[in-house]
């Protein structure tokens, strides 16, 4: 059985939709997974990665995409009232009851329905505060742990792994990252001999750019 991690932050389409594909991208085979939340915003500001955000013409893309991806696997998905949005609140809810800062898929879900289905403001106070008695409803009391630790220490390790986005999966040391990576993920947990020759060479292609200037002061 190959145990998988999958880290994510509820501001993420992909990670919705990654969500909801996985059970049937991996059916019939056996692994256990657990859920990871993350701050999307540190990883990609440790990257200097402005994300799809912060370059108008790649945000539009993005949401028509997700959008229409949606529709084309009929997975519900409904841009919310603003996008994006600080998932802080979100993030340290989630993983009030945790433990270890892992989740389970129930939590994932609940979350991630919160977000993508209805097309409401994801940090309503009236919202959030529902959102916190279902939670609550499924728990059986607080870890006492403090999530904003949790949810750092989370993040840190998943950049130390070389995470650098969301959805990401980790099993065996190796990242697959995005909602395209899905088919990759599976090639890889039924067996493909690809890994054994391909994985490592392929990712230690010589640059062709030179390197970066050092910045002046």
């Amino acid at each position: 059985m190959k145990h998988i991690t999958f880290y994510l932050d509820f501001v993420s389409p992909y990670a919705w939709l990654a969500f909801e594909k996985l059970p049937h991208m991996l059916e019939g085979l056996s692994y256990s997974i657990e859920y990871r939340p993350v701050l999307l915003g540190a990883l990609l500001q440790a990257q200097g990665n402005p994300g799809p955000a912060g370059i108008p013409a790649k945000r539009d893309w993005t949401y028509r995409h997700v959008t229409w991806m949606g529709q084309r696997l009929g997975i519900p998905l409904q841009m919310p009232a603003r996008h994006p949005f600080q998932p802080l609140p979100l993030l340290r809810l989630a993983l009030a009851y945790s433990m270890d800062g892992s989740i389970n898929r129930f939590t994932a879900g609940a979350f991630l329905r919160h977000v993508w289905q209805g097309g409401q403001d994801a940090l309503d106070p009236a919202r959030l505060e529902a959102l916190g008695a279902l939670l609550s409803e499924q728990q059986q009391g607080s870890s006492g742990l403090d999530p904003k630790d949790l949810l750092w220490a989370n993040t840190e390790a998943a950049a130390d792994r070389g995470v650098f986005g969301v959805p990401a999966f980790e099993v065996d040391g190796k990242i697959f990252w995005g909602f395209e990576s899905l088919p990759m993920l599976r090639a890889y947990l039924d067996g493909d001999a690809w890994f054994d020759t391909h994985w490592q060479a392929a990712g230690q292609v010589p640059s062709g750019l030179p390197p970066a200037s050092p910045k002046s002061a």
